[in-house]
């Protein structure tokens, strides 16, 4: 009896290993997820070209403000060197508006130009304003003349209106 008790228990022999289900595929199975896909391809393709295109469309804006900085340090060891910054802010001007309207907007000048910059996100106080004219039409004496602190606040309304104006499309 003990013989044929010890051949019916199972022993580590006997066991077999179970198959493995069939890989499951990663490649969607239904059309709708064929679309939807696609169109997530789509729009990350559009969103990308959107960002290279704002990139490229902003170069003008970083140049400028590269500038913006090189002159503000170079007027504090010479208040003259000041003088480039109506040049600069008008360079800057230009760049941002479409190709037609640049005749237009290079012959601005004093209050028309003031209020061109005022309308794209100027930040310009009648100081400031008052400076630029300075800067841009005042004999190099009367420039020299001009408080270090007064100069630092229109490099930085400056700054402002070159981070914040409109860009045209």
């Amino acid at each position: 009896m003990n013989a044929s008790a010890d051949s019916a228990l199972p022993s580590v022999d006997q066991l077999v290993q179970l198959p493995l289900p069939a890989p499951v595929s990663y490649w969607p199975q239904t059309w709708g997820w064929l679309v939807l896909l696609l169109v997530a391809v789509v729009l990350v393709g559009w969103l990308a070209w959107r960002a290279v295109r704002k990139h490229q469309r902003n170069a003008y804006r970083r140049a400028g403000l590269q500038r913006l900085e090189a002159l503000r340090i170079a007027a504090q060891a010479d208040t003259l060197a000041a003088r480039e910054l109506p040049d600069l802010l008008k360079r800057v001007g230009l760049s941002s508006v479409p190709e037609g309207d640049r005749a237009r907007v290079g012959a601005l000048t004093g209050n028309a130009w003031l209020a061109f910059m005022t309308r794209n996100g100027g930040v310009f106080t009648p100081d400031t304003e008052a400076l630029l004219r300075v800067l841009a039409y005042a004999p190099p004496d009367a420039v020299r003349a001009i408080p270090l602190d007064r100069l630092q606040s229109l490099f930085a309304a400056s700054r402002q209106w070159m981070e914040r104006h409109h860009v045209a499309a």
